[in-house]
Order: structure tokens, then sequence, then C-alpha cells
């Protein structure tokens, strides 16, 4: 593997704001690998031929980003079961046949990032409240159902898409309506912000959090900026807090290990080389 050239890159659009090609290539460096991450902007009226040119390419695979991690599922040739639960794709995998593998790490990215922050973290300890009903939504109740969660509360700003992914998760997951998203946090192990709310540039998610536990973990999907109005709140009245450069971070490593056969480790020198970008 050392002496072969192994291009991957991420296909997004735009996507010049990728934090990837800074982590790949870090790893593809302290690992001794001669390869090389790229970004590749692609259109979604071109998204198959990108898609299916993969191959020809001779590339190993490649991260998908938005907004193609959707429509990318029915350009590869094989989706892991997990990512189809999912309802979307972040990595492709050529396979030694040439045939096109996708799978789904940003639940894996997901956990990690908590049991980086916790590691005792156990995801029956107590009731979960998700906030958003996007694809993150999605990837995040997968993961905590699979890792032993059996009640997650799911409020979202438009009721009707929290009550349709509710209900193609069973019993476990119930929507409420946004207005409750207060009350929904009494006696809640987890809080999972999964909306674009306190994202740099967008509004702030307007929350009280008296009735949350202190005991709770407080986690945010979002990364720029690293600390949101919601995680600065958790973190002042005691909550441990998990913004969303961890899973970022972890979901890239087994994307990394299918390209280039090396597991890599999440390191502080990796974690400082990211925020130096933010």
């Amino acid at each position: 593997m050392k002496n072969t050239f192994v291009m991957a890159g991420v296909m997004g659009w735009p996507v010049s704001h990728s934090r990837s090609p800074v982590i790949h290539n870090h790893w593809i460096k302290q690992s001794g690998l001669t390869g090389a991450y790229g970004l590749f902007p692609v259109k979604p009226s071109q998204l198959e031929t990108a898609i299916r040119g993969i191959k020809a390419l001779g590339i190993a695979g490649c991260n998908i980003t938005l907004p193609h991690k959707v429509n990318a599922m029915q350009f590869v040739d094989w989706v892991d079961p997990l990512a189809i639960r999912m309802g979307a794709i972040n990595t492709i995998v050529v396979q030694a046949d040439g045939a096109l593998h996708g799978f789904n790490n940003d639940g894996y990215g997901f956990i990690q990032s908590l049991r980086e922050a916790q590691p005792n973290w156990k995801a029956n300890s107590g009731p979960a409240v998700v906030l958003g009903a996007g694809g993150a939504a999605r990837a995040v109740i997968v993961a905590l159902i699979d890792s032993g969660a059996t009640e997650i509360r799911l409020l979202n700003r438009t009721l009707s898409k929290a009550e349709d992914l509710a209900r193609d998760f069973g019993e476990a997951v119930r929507a409420f309506p946004w207005v409750e998203r207060e009350n929904a946090l009494h006696g809640a192990a987890l809080l999972v912000n999964t909306t674009s709310l306190g994202m740099h540039g967008e509004s702030p998610l307007v929350i009280a959090l008296n009735q949350l536990p202190v005991s709770a973990i407080v986690s945010d999907v979002i990364y720029i900026p690293l600390e949101t109005p919601l995680l600065a709140a958790a973190r002042l009245r005691g909550n441990i807090t998990v913004n969303g450069l961890g899973m970022l971070l972890h979901q890239a490593r087994p994307a990394f290990k299918a390209w280039f056969d090396v597991m890599p480790e999440v390191t502080s020198e990796l974690r400082d080389t990211i925020i130096a970008t933010l």
C-alpha cells in the first residue's frame, strides 16, 4: 500500500468550505502513505456522471456531502443496510471488482464524539431529546437506537416532519410539537440539536434548559461556531457539552480505513489543525 498512490476526495456543491481534505491529508502524511484527498465540486445535474466516473478515474472512493447525500444512493451498485435506514450515504468505496458501495458513517461519528466526552456514556441511561427532523436527525436517531436507546423525544419546527420520521422508527421515537421543547427536557439524559439554529449566520436556538438535568449531555452537530449559544448555556449550568467537530472527525475514520487500509486516530494535533481553519 505504501508504494501505491491512492486518491480520494469529497463531492459536494458547493464544496470549497469542506474540512475533509485537511483531515484526510493530515492522516496520509502522518501514516507515511502515498496519496492525496481533494475537493470535487459537482453540480446536482452532474452527480450521476461524476459518480459513474469514479471507477474510470481509478480513485479509491469519495465522501458525499450536501446536497448529494440522498440522491447519490441511486447511482452506486450497493448500499449498506445501515445507510438505507439513515436514508443517505456519505461515503463511496470502490471495491476490488470496481463496484461502488455506499456507506453512512455519520452515526458512528456522532456516537464516538459522545464517548470521547463521556467514556461511560450509555444510550439507555435515560430519554434522549433530538431537535430537528432532517438527515442529521435521522442518522443520530438510528445511531442512538442501535446503541440501545429506548426513548427518543423528537421535536421539529414543522411537526409533520417529526411525525413522519418517528413513524419510520416505531415506538422508541415519539414526536412532540416544537412549543413543547422545554417540557421535553424533563428527566432527559441527552439533548441533541441537529437543526441549523445556532450556526454561524443563522438565528440562535431559543430554549430554556431549566428542566434539563445537570447530569445530561448536551450535543450540537454544528461546529461553526465551536460553541453555539446552546452549548455555552449548557456549559455554564454544568452540563457536559459536545460540539460537532468530534462527529466530523470520527465519521472520517472508517472512510479513511476503507480507502487507505489504515485506521487513523483523532489526535489533539489534528483537532487543533481543524480549529485553526474555522
